[in-house]
């Protein structure tokens, strides 16, 4: 046992720290030390990554370097460009959006295939806003969306696109399978300032039965969507016909729709994929307009009890045979990764991956760590999601409340985005990429200073936090709701005078107590509607706004404020 003395000055003789990577803070503000993270290697294959538990796959010797095009072809595409040493302005607008980076380190991380800018050169030209998605950036966030046969429409999703870019998408996809397909595709690219991904197969077949699909059709609609400016593909060329036997001791089956069609083409026709067959004629299209690669995960796992199986890892090890066909071929390329996988499992996922797809960067639904909880998908998946981008993801794919039910609406984008932001930002800080952690300080320092406008301010949803806070104190105080003025260790914590915690100046706020505004129409409506609370029940739980007596703006002398308190305690143990 350490002695006495050793644990009164913090220094326990049988521990010490892991080694450190970088801090998430710019100033290493506070006591945390630091990441525990590998120390970050820009330009090399362990960037901002988790240790590996022992007996984890080890990153792959080669990357996009070692799979060069065509001698003497004009760079098109990003990945060209990079290798040919060019600096695009694409690359310097990424640099500029994560000042971590320089602008010669992103064109280092996409010549080695570990980063894609997806910048379709129509989508340029109009507002789009370009960006990376690589281990060496920030984790990104991708919203599914579109119209379906049953629910929505264009000018519906053009709003969704619009409130899930205002909640921290990074990216979206136009997942439409009803409706005007074309019409909502092209509005949504019009509208878009991030990248729009499509599954073209839903368009292929609109119409017609997948048996009727021919290679024509196919190279057709891909040619169609490339000029209307869609910046990423999701191409289901991993599912062989030889993968299929794979499937039948599964609980689920294949729960990949562009997956499940594919199958039943094969099946039908006795035929490879045609997306396999017509993979270097694909990349010859998307080549043109610099459309980027998401290879999708056609046999992704749909439940637990179907995770990390034969045909899920086959598959991947064909996506690592097209990422090597694609980088010859000049084109851009990310890999996509289950759905749902136990907690225990993650990892091995992520990291497999990293090796057999030589670091391109890994796009993952969720995945969802337990299948029991319809209605609550957004938390079971962002758990997984958390993990997943430390342990190697570079780009998260949200998750509603909506998932496996229904159609997203507004609020249940902004419950998706929100969820899968806070996966992101935990795995960025934990990462340890450079001021990650700067805006969590920030905030750490408002609430030391008891300053609830700072807090606000800085908080991600700064109208809900505003709208909770006042649901139960309508004035500023120098204690919250939750504790009272008495029982407020941050207030007894400001009186210490040798703590410094909270005596910042910039971060103090102007009075001590400032009365504030009733609950607004749209505070009052964030409050109806969460949880599964009735109009009726919020209103009897609330104190609506009305003030206790013992409030520092009703009783000036803290000495009366106190007696205030006490005497309403005191009357309602006794029943008054």
């Amino acid at each position: 046992m350490p002695s006495s003395e050793t644990t009164r000055n913090g220094n326990l003789a049988d521990s010490s720290l892991p080694p450190l990577g970088a801090n998430p803070s710019s100033v290493q503000a506070g006591t945390n030390p630091g990441s525990f993270a590998n120390p970050p290697q820009i330009g090399g294959p362990l960037t901002f990554s988790s240790p590996d538990t022992p007996g984890m796959p080890q990153p792959s010797d080669l990357t996009a370097l070692d799979f060069p095009g065509e001698e003497g072809r004009t760079p098109v595409t990003q990945l060209e460009s990079a290798r040919a040493g060019v600096i695009t302005p694409e690359m310097r607008r990424v640099s500029e959006r994560e000042p971590h980076l320089t602008a010669e380190q992103v064109r280092i991380e996409v010549a080695t295939g570990r980063m894609i800018i997806p910048a379709n050169r129509v989508h340029l030209q109009t507002k789009l806003d370009p960006m990376a998605i690589g281990r060496a950036s920030l984790t990104k966030i991708n919203a599914n969306m579109g119209a379906s046969p049953v629910s929505s429409g264009t000018g519906e999703e053009v709003e969704k696109l619009h409130f899930a870019e205002r909640w921290g998408a990074d990216t979206v996809m136009d997942l439409s399978t009803g409706g005007d397909i074309d019409a909502c595709r092209e509005a949504m690219i019009l509208n878009s300032r991030v990248p729009i991904g499509t599954v073209p197969i839903y368009s292929m077949i609109l119409g017609r039965k997948i048996e009727d699909l021919t290679y024509d059709m196919i190279l057709e609609s891909l040619a169609h969507q490339a000029k209307q400016g869609v910046d990423y593909f999701t191409i289901h060329a991993g599912v062989l016909l030889e993968h299929l036997p794979f499937i039948k001791r599964r609980l689920i089956g294949i729960v990949s729709r562009g997956g499940s069609l594919l199958a039943k083409w094969m099946i039908h026709h006795g035929k490879q994929n045609p997306m396999y067959d017509l993979f270097d004629d694909i990349c010859d299209i998307m080549r043109e307009y610099d459309v980027s690669f998401s290879l999708g995960d056609g046999l992704r796992p749909g439940g637990l009890a179907d995770a990390s199986d034969k045909a899920q890892l086959a598959e991947l090890a064909t996506l690592g045979e097209l990422t090597e066909k694609a980088w010859r071929k000049g084109v851009q390329v990310m890999i996509e990764g289950p759905g749902h996988v136990p907690f225990d499992q993650i990892e091995y996922n992520m990291k497999l991956q990293r090796k057999v797809c030589h670091g391109a960067p890994f796009y993952v639904l969720g995945p969802l760590v337990t299948d029991m909880f319809p209605g609550y998908d957004h938390i079971t998946s962002c758990i997984g999601a958390t993990s997943a981008a430390y342990h190697g993801a570079s780009m998260l794919c949200y998750v509603t409340p909506k998932e496996h039910l229904g159609l997203p609406k507004k609020d249940d984008v902004k419950q998706g985005c929100i969820a899968y932001k806070i996966a992101a930002h935990a795995a960025d800080v934990s990462l340890g990429i450079p001021s990650a952690r700067d805006r969590d300080d920030e905030l750490t320092k408002a609430r030391a200073a008891l300053n609830w406008e700072k807090h606000f301010e800085l908080s991600f949803d700064p109208d809900t936090a505003r709208a909770y806070h006042d649901e139960d104190l309508d004035v500023d105080t120098d204690f919250c709701a939750m504790c009272g003025h008495d029982w407020c260790s941050v207030r007894i914590s400001k009186e210490i005078m040798e703590f410094e915690s909270g005596k910042e100046e910039g971060y103090q706020p102007e009075k001590r107590s400032i009365p504030t505004k009733a609950l607004s129409d749209e505070q009052t409506e964030i409050l109806e509607k969460r949880g599964v609370l009735s109009e009726e029940e919020i209103r009897t739980l609330a104190h609506k706004g009305k003030k206790q007596g013992c409030h520092s703006d009703i009783v000036a002398d803290a000495d009366e404020a106190v007696n205030a308190q006490e005497h309403i305690l005191a009357g309602e143990e006794s029943g008054a």
